[in-house]
């Protein structure tokens, strides 16, 4: 697409339409809005496809923000020009939704994918003191037991597989 290449975004538009409009849909609230709102989103994209930077995020997740960036945008500007109400609303925004955005989600899925494939790339020692810290809530005391070190070896352990983690994270 960065090419301008029409059969490229007619495959980006059939792999992403559905997911890009459902954000809209939900932003937006009415079917009407969210095509509207989603022609413009394919035309955002079309325009900046060249600024797409891979080592920021995954394709889906950037056309992701867009979808919600613009229908935010709509929002805001249906609401200045409905003097603070958009039409159909019927007070649902007073209803908070505790649900997260799907392009929050679709973030949320990615960093725990990273870090989970981070993990699996340290020595599986390590891998399994760091995963008994901090997903079962084990102390450094607890675990230096259980591996039969002492304490100061098992934060160590744990201060270079973190250190090592941080770089992994830091590449993807």
């Amino acid at each position: 697409m960065a090419r301008q290449d029409r059969a490229a975004l007619r495959q980006v538009y059939d792999l992403t339409s559905a997911k890009l409009f459902g954000i809209c849909l939900r932003i937006c609230g009415d079917r009407g809005s969210a095509e509207d709102v989603l022609q413009a989103v394919y035309l955002k994209i079309w325009d900046r496809a060249g600024q797409f930077d891979a080592a920021r995020a995954s394709p889906i997740t950037w056309l992701a923000a867009i979808a919600r960036n613009s229908a935010i945008d709509w929002r805001r500007s249906a609401a200045v020009r409905g003097s603070g109400a958009v039409a159909g609303d019927g007070g649902a925004l007073a209803v908070a939704d505790e649900t997260p955005l799907a392009d929050q989600q679709l973030l949320a899925d990615e960093a725990d994918a990273r870090l989970h494939r981070c993990l699996g790339e340290l020595d599986p020692r390590t891998q399994g003191c760091i995963r008994s810290a901090f997903f079962d809530g084990l102390t450094y005391a607890e675990l230096a037991a259980r591996e039969n070190v002492p304490l100061g070896t098992m934060k160590s352990w744990i201060r270079r597989g973190l250190m090592r983690l941080k770089n992994c994270l830091g590449d993807g």
